[in-house]
């Protein structure tokens, strides 16, 4: 009898999986549903004898077992997509039963937690400093330090919290995680609990991703034993934006409206319910595995500079192989978009790609040289974030996506700091005006006879986009959090890049900054 693989992937079955996998079923073939290898363009990709067929439906079945069909991409880990990424978190991926123990067992699953008990917690603390792994959640934060902190502290109780609150645009990485590998995040878990002294676990998923809640509740109830004393449960939020942010989470967690905490205290030292708590992302928590299997160095042996290891990378978009790539950090964005990718779905040029969510910067082609890398994407104004990549054609409007971030923050301000909250209603107006070419009448207060050095004509084209460049300045440096100050990268990159797109001149001194 025939054994044919089918993802059970929650993109996979969007795409059909489930009515391909009946049709192999009445076919007479024996259907094995395991995680999905990331190639989404494919999808749903069909397995047999490691070969695959993709995109099938159930019309190809026939085609497929009687070798007819012209679906056939060939040995699947031979695909140029799979056989050139460096795949340690994402290892499984494609080859494993999600919620199977043996199956995560008999590809090393369990050895990081076992070494980390042979060890003990001071010493699985300094491997993963040595490591260098830093938190993939988008700040980049060194995720042995802040165990380390948390391993100090005194308290009687302590917590590991697993922001798997994905939000990205561009992003699911987390979700492909969660369905397909469940216990690497389990095991990452529970080496964090044993490392800093931690007896409970939180998952924090939002409730868009049912697939990722039942698998992970699945595999946290077949998994109990293996992982006690440690005890995991899975959390789901509203899918507020904000909880992102760990405070906000936190502050859902206990019930609480998801709004932002001011820094100090910092979580690891007054987090969950006041007590010290570890608050890591999905991909940071699934990474030691590996690292305590394997070793500190052999994961520091991947990547560049202070950014060590690898990073699952995220194509979407206007994008012609879209999907999940890991590889090792020093990967330039022109072979991500333009070699690995091929470039626009529609054939158009590529003209900007957004690296690192609705926050992130949009970077030129110009800039497609610039390494993945932690530093020098900071270095030009951009950030990695939770690695999610968005391509855009030429038939983009810039001037409308740099509208689009004002409008995002101001829809998901949780409306604690005013740069934020006020800032960004005030930014998608003046981008309106922008784009609408009217420019705004002197106000009230402008016009007062007090105001004896105020124009009294009314606002150039070029007097609002300084304005709007002083409001950006405003909300990058007076936020609260993150979502207030990386607002202004997409609209500063918009701005500085395709000038044209606001009807500004290309040599605007201050969009060329």
């Amino acid at each position: 009898m025939v054994m044919v693989r089918i993802s059970d992937d929650a993109l996979a079955i969007a795409c059909g999986a489930d009515a391909v996998a009946d049709a192999f079923a009445r076919a007479g073939a024996t259907v094995e549903r395991v995680s999905s290898w990331g190639m989404q363009w494919l999808e749903p990709l069909v397995e047999i004898d490691g070969k695959g067929f993709g995109p099938a439906t159930a019309d190809d079945v026939a085609a497929i077992l009687d070798g007819s069909s012209p679906l056939g991409i060939g040995v699947i880990a031979e695909h140029p997509f799979i056989a050139k990424q460096q795949r340690l978190t994402f290892a499984r991926a494609g080859k494993t039963r999600p919620t199977e123990l043996a199956d995560y067992e008999a590809t090393g699953g369990w050895k990081g937690l076992a070494r980390a008990r042979e060890i003990g917690a001071e010493a699985t603390v300094e491997e993963v400093v040595a490591s260098g792994l830093r938190g993939r959640g988008g700040a980049g934060f060194p995720t042995g330090i802040k165990w380390r902190t948390v391993a100090a502290a005194v308290a009687d109780q302590k917590y590991i919290v697993c922001n798997a609150d994905e939000g990205d645009s561009a992003t699911f990485a987390d979700r492909m995680l969660m369905e397909g590998d469940p216990y690497c995040l389990i095991e990452g878990m529970a080496i964090a609990g044993l490392a800093t002294g931690a007896t409970k676990g939180y998952i924090y998923v939002r409730s868009e991703y049912p697939h990722a809640i039942a698998k992970l509740e699945e595999a946290i109830r077949r998994s109990a034993h293996l992982v006690a004393p440690f005890v995991l449960e899975v959390r789901v939020g509203a899918g507020a934006y904000v909880c992102g942010e760990e405070t906000s989470l936190l502050n859902s967690l206990e019930g609480k409206r998801g709004e932002v905490r001011a820094k100090p205290p910092i979580p690891a030292l007054v987090g969950l319910f006041g007590k010290p708590t570890i608050v890591n992302n999905v991909l940071s928590l699934a990474a030691v595995p590996y690292i305590l299997a394997k070793g500190a160095k052999a994961y520091a042996d991947y990547g560049m500079g202070r950014s060590r290891g690898t990073m699952p990378i995220q194509l979407a978009g206007n994008i012609k192989h879209g999907g999940l790539y890991e590889t090792a950090f020093g990967i330039t964005l022109g072979q991500l978009v333009n070699e690995i990718g091929g470039g626009t779905d529609d054939g158009s040029p590529v003209k900007a790609a957004q690296v690192g969510g609705p926050l992130g910067a949009y970077l030129h082609p110009d800039q497609f040289d610039i390494p993945f890398d932690y530093e020098a994407y900071a270095a030009v104004d951009a950030l990695i974030g939770h690695g999610g990549i968005t391509v855009f054609g030429e038939g983009a409007d810039m001037a409308g996506m740099a509208r689009f971030a004002m409008e995002f923050c101001a829809a998901e301000s949780c409306g604690k700091c005013t740069p934020c909250r006020i800032g960004s209603v005030r930014g998608k107006e003046l981008i309106d005006r922008i784009m609408a070419r009217v420019p705004r009448q002197r106000d009230t207060l402008e016009g007062l006879p007090q105001m004896h050095n105020a124009p009294t004509a009314p606002r150039s084209l070029e007097d609002e986009i300084v304005l709007l460049e002083d409001l950006c300045e405003t909300m990058k440096f007076g936020s609260l959090c993150a979502l207030g100050g990386f607002t202004p990268y997409p609209v500063m990159s918009a701005l500085k890049h395709w000038p044209e797109d606001f009807g500004a001149r290309q040599s605007l001194p201050e969009a060329a900054e």
